[in-house]
């Protein structure tokens, strides 16, 4: 048998980078912005920040909030037909 090559972000190199005009200091209000339960969020990775990172297939995804977990929050997608959970930092997090 072949060892499998990679981890998760394995040929990721594009979906993880910034624009050129994005690229410098990350903002304080976007890292320590906050969310209520119920409110809509948008899964938009921080490449810049390695914690509370979701999955690669989740990226540009539409959830609802469920909770405050720690620093992170909880969020909850429909993939396919299931529902998922996800423990995302809020600096991934943009609102809709």
């Amino acid at each position: 048998m072949v060892k499998r090559l990679g981890g998760y972000r394995r040929k990721s190199r594009y979906k993880m980078s910034k624009p050129v005009h994005e690229r410098g200091k990350l903002s304080l209000r976007r890292y320590f912005q906050s969310f209520k339960p119920n409110d809509k969020v948008g899964l938009d990775m921080e490449p810049r920040v390695h914690a509370g990172v979701y999955n690669l297939r989740f990226h540009g995804r539409i959830g609802v909030v469920t909770g405050h977990k720690g620093s992170c929050y909880a969020v909850k997608i429909r993939d396919g037909n299931k529902e998922k959970s996800l423990i995302v930092h809020p600096v991934h997090l943009r609102r809709v």
